[in-house]
């Protein structure tokens, strides 16, 4: 007996579409069959493939022996044999991964090549910055430090990232640079995301230089008359503070301007602005970011220092930030320990975390409680800080001061609670997300995560890097109502919390993070919006055959071409090379729009 059986009338060419051969199984939508696609599919090829135009130079396709974009077209959809399906996927792989790197080469030789920046050779007032910190600097700070003040002394305009964990010293290098921008009569803009991390900053930030008061003002004309002047300007910084503020910016009194998006609005004027240091940027816009730079000396660029405590795979740090060079902050300062992370299900793992909460704030230390939402939610059953906080206050610790801070608060009420636990006031912390980023209390040993199933491995590991700032050990509890048993559409949460619980290094877990959300996306989608509580939804990916995972080789081959070939053709205006930068354009400029823009 047959089953399903499938017949096709033989023609007389004995090209069969769909028996006979190896055939392609296409994804399909309602009203259209797999075979109705492969019949459209085999008919577009039969009639317009020899008009499918080759972005790759011909002398690269040779080079290489890769095989015609048209004949790889044609193998994927119907292969003639395995070994030549395998080779249609390599070129196809290569090609877009060429493509991107491409993209990303034109962008960082423009800016080397048109971009006028500032000179900033003098790096006097490093060493004694260094000299004067409390703590010895890391072996890696210095060496990122030394890259830094080598690419600002240069006439051409920096674009850095920095990265490194939590608590590996971040902002003492951003001081470092500021300093070398300082000796030479420059300034620096200093923007965060929040209003509770850029007052973080700019507490830091005058307190590493606190030391350095007592010298004399490095000379510089007028500029920097007052010494080590800084300023912080946000939302919540208004009249009178705020028109004095802006009075120094534009004066050249204010060394370092510290503050959020408020830095870039229409009436905001800097001296002469000669770096730009941008923190968690991944939070900020494109045009965010061009707008800061904007605020330079008019004809000269600023340079760049972009920060993320977020590790960077390097597969990412070859296509998404692929056109900047890359320091990296790879010892933390003596003395951190590792943080104990445990996943928990039950109610005894739940009476233990409150009964270490308990132990720790008679120690004098306190604690942190995160939710994923702000408020209660009729279609998710998940916790949500408000509930929480008066549950907690009420029920579990009636005995503590415990405290509440949410995106939806007003900046004056968040910063009055982020304050109050400063200053050792609360004993307990409800949050959501808003502690993610930059929130340093060094005194905090405990914490509790909330349905830590909702977050990504990204955000669960900034998050409990909220605690173990100090020198004592800490925990962080992550509680999941999923069985450990779940059937496998929730198996990734599952791998998140185990791996999250398995190790603290924060590469390893961005590696996985890339793997689990595969290896095509580019750019990650977040996964859960304050106040909304679902995660976003992860789409087909950014690129098409790549699998940045799986061909990182493929990856190292195309990029080296393509800074090769943008090296000899820096616009791609050579006709050979006119069908690549359409490409360019067309496969990515819409997702990576800052390739184009200044």
């Amino acid at each position: 007996m047959i089953t399903n059986p499938f017949c096709e009338p033989l023609k007389g060419s004995g090209d069969q579409i769909h028996t006979g051969r190896v055939i392609p199984i296409h994804s399909t939508t309602q009203g259209v069959s797999t075979t109705q696609i492969r019949r459209f599919v085999h008919t577009a090829l039969q009639r317009y493939g020899s008009l499918v135009a080759d972005p790759l130079p011909g002398s690269l396709v040779e080079a290489r022996g890769l095989m015609s974009r048209e004949a790889a077209i044609r193998e994927v959809h119907f292969p003639t044999s395995e070994k030549q399906m395998r080779a249609a996927r390599h070129r196809l792989v290569f090609e877009e991964l060429f493509v991107l790197s491409s993209g990303l080469a034109i962008r960082k030789r423009r800016l080397e090549r048109t971009a006028d920046g500032i000179a900033h050779p003098d790096v006097s007032d490093v060493e004694p910055f260094l000299t004067s910190l409390p703590f010895e600097p890391t072996r890696a700070q210095r060496r990122v430090i030394e890259e830094i003040a080598a690419d600002m002394a240069r006439g051409r305009p920096m674009n850095r990232l920095l990265q490194g964990e939590v608590g590996s010293g971040k902002t003492v290098v951003a001081v470092a640079a500021a300093l070398i921008a300082h000796a030479s009569g420059s300034q620096t803009a200093f923007m965060a995301p929040t209003e509770v991390l850029a007052e973080q900053h700019y507490a830091t930030v005058k307190q590493l230089l606190e030391p350095l008061a007592d010298r004399a003002p490095v000379e510089t004309g007028k500029l920097f008359g007052d010494g080590f002047e800084v300023v912080l300007l946000t939302g919540s910084v208004t009249g009178k503070e705020r028109k004095r503020a802006l009075e120094k910016a534009a004066s050249g009194e204010a060394m370092i301007l510290v503050g959020t998006h408020a830095l870039i609005q229409e009436g905001v004027e800097l001296h002469r602005l000669g770096l730009a240091i941008v923190d968690e940027q991944h939070r900020f816009g494109v045009h965010q970011r061009i707008a800061l730079r904007a605020k330079g000396v008019e004809g000269a660029q600023p340079d760049t220092l972009i920060m993320t405590a977020t590790p960077i795979p390097r597969t990412l740090s070859l296509t998404l930030y692929g056109d900047l060079d890359v320091g990296t902050l790879d010892e933390m300062p003596p003395g951190r320990m590792p943080v104990t992370t445990a996943v928990a299900r039950d109610e005894f793992s739940r009476a233990r975390a409150y009964r270490m909460i308990r132990t720790e704030v008679a120690r004098g230390r306190q604690a942190f409680i995160v939710c994923p939402l702000v408020e209660d939610s009729a279609s998710l059953e998940v916790k949500a800080a408000e509930s929480e906080f008066e549950r907690i206050r009420s029920e579990v610790f009636p005995e503590l001061r415990v405290g509440l801070v949410h995106g939806r608060m007003n900046a004056t009420a968040k910063e009055a609670v982020m304050t109050a636990v400063r200053r050792g006031e609360l004993d307990v912390l409800v949050a959501t997300t808003v502690i993610e980023v930059g929130v340093d209390i060094p005194n905090a040993t405990v914490m509790i995560v909330e349905d830590a199933d909702r977050f990504g491995l990204s955000q669960l590991h900034q998050l409990r890097g909220r605690v173990g700032r100090g020198t004592d050990p800490a925990t962080c509890f992550l509680f999941t109502a999923i069985d450990p048993l779940a059937e496998e559409a929730r198996a990734d949460a599952m791998t998140r919390l185990n791996a999250m619980a398995s190790t603290n290094d924060g590469l390893k877990l961005a590696e996985l993070d890339l793997e689990l959300r595969g290896g095509g996306q580019l750019f990650g989608r977040g996964s859960i919006e304050e106040g909304k509580g679902a995660p976003a939804q992860v789409g087909r990916g950014d690129l098409r055959f790549a699998n940045l995972t799986r061909d990182l080789d493929v990856l190292v081959e195309a990029r080296r071409e393509a800074f090769s070939l943008v090296d000899d053709d820096p616009t791609l205006a050579s006709s050979s090379n006119g069908a690549l930068l359409s490409e360019v354009r067309r496969r990515f400029a819409d997702r990576l729009d800052w390739l184009f823009a200044s």
